[in-house]
């Protein structure tokens, strides 16, 4: 299947890049950190960040903030690997929820924002 090969592909490719500088690893000040922990935003499947409930206004500037590097970084990844900005952001939204840490909240493949807990994340079925 060529999807599958793909995803595969860019797999190989985003792990390489969470290595060298992930987006989530680069933006953990404070305030992200303290909403990462608290609960206010997780992972989602589509590659960014979302927020969980209520957002106040510099809420939504922070993550409107990291999803616009994120999207930069995926274009440019994804060009480098004959995908999709959609592919490779999929793929980074899969390896981004299974590098969710007990806690953190994440959405799973149904759309539903979940909690990280001990054992690992429900992740969509096509997830490399």
């Amino acid at each position: 299947m060529m999807i599958g090969k793909t995803l595969l592909k860019i797999a190989g490719a985003t792990a390489m890049l969470g290595m060298l500088a992930s987006p989530a690893a680069a933006q953990r000040d404070p305030a992200y950190q303290a909403a990462r922990e608290s609960g206010q935003v997780g992972e989602k499947m589509d590659g960014y960040l979302g927020i969980v409930g209520a957002a106040s206004p510099a809420l939504q500037a922070m993550v409107n903030d990291i999803n616009n590097r994120r999207r930069a970084v995926y274009a440019e990844q994804a060009q480098a690997n004959n995908a999709t900005l959609e592919e490779y952001a999929f793929t980074a939204g899969c390896l981004a929820i299974s590098r969710t840490s007990p806690g953190e909240m994440y959405q799973a493949p149904d759309g539903t924002w979940q909690q990280r807990g001990n054992g690992p994340p429900r992740r969509d079925p096509r997830c490399p």
